[in-house]
């Protein structure tokens, strides 16, 4: 990991925002006939989000399948006028974050190992090749980008959801509270308080390397 990298890839979902008043009204109008709208414009963010919280692939597709099954049950059963009122980035961000907290004990109780991020995410842990810096530079990006994204699983959960929700989603602070059910100044606290703990372990590794390399 080089000294220049981020906690991860630029988010790509700040985009949404734009759209989801529209979708919200669409989905308030007519759930089934606008719902597949609503999978098309989130479930790559869910999938992000997952990816993140558990650190292997397979489980955070599993994740955000359910949050969107989990989504439309939910719409379904809301009257018009709760359907208007909704947050639509936040309200999914905490649908497929409880899944993974589920996913998360479940793995704890059985006494499985932390995972190692090594799965790609769709369009951003794997960089195209920059012309000008060439396939070298891209490399380091993205080994850069997913040891970071390794030490993140290190995190414990409550900072874990924090620093994802604000720095790979996007969210801005109120929508992350909103998310999470906590105080925005808690939300602020457990962004900082996570992102030190994330500097702290990637400068270890860090003065680790060296030492192997010089052992």
């Amino acid at each position: 990991m080089g000294s220049d990298a981020t906690v991860g890839p630029e988010p790509r979902f700040w985009g949404t925002m734009d759209t989801d008043n529209q979708l919200i009204a669409a989905l308030a109008r007519d759930l089934d006939g606008s719902f597949e709208a609503l999978v098309v414009a989130h479930q790559d963010r869910l999938y992000s989000i997952a990816l993140r919280m558990l650190g292997d692939a397979h489980d955070a597709e599993e994740a955000a399948q359910d949050a969107l099954v989990r989504a439309y049950r939910a719409l379904a059963g809301y009257p018009v006028d709760r359907i208007r009122e909704l947050r639509l980035r936040p309200w999914l961000a905490t649908i497929v974050l409880n899944l993974c907290r589920s996913r998360i004990g479940r793995r704890v109780a059985s006494g499985r190992p932390p995972l190692s991020l090594d799965a790609a995410e769709p369009g951003t842990m794997e960089p195209p090749t920059d012309e000008r810096s060439g396939p070298a530079a891209t490399a380091v990006r993205r080994d850069s980008a997913r040891g970071w994204a390794d030490l993140l699983l290190t995190l414990p959960p409550a900072y874990r959801s924090a620093v994802v929700l604000r720095h790979v989603d996007g969210l801005s602070y109120p929508e992350v509270a909103t998310a999470l059910d906590r105080p925005e100044g808690t939300v602020k606290a457990q962004v900082h308080r996570g992102l030190a703990m994330l500097r702290t372990a990637f400068e270890a590794a860090e003065r680790q390397e060296r030492e192997e390399m010089t052992a």
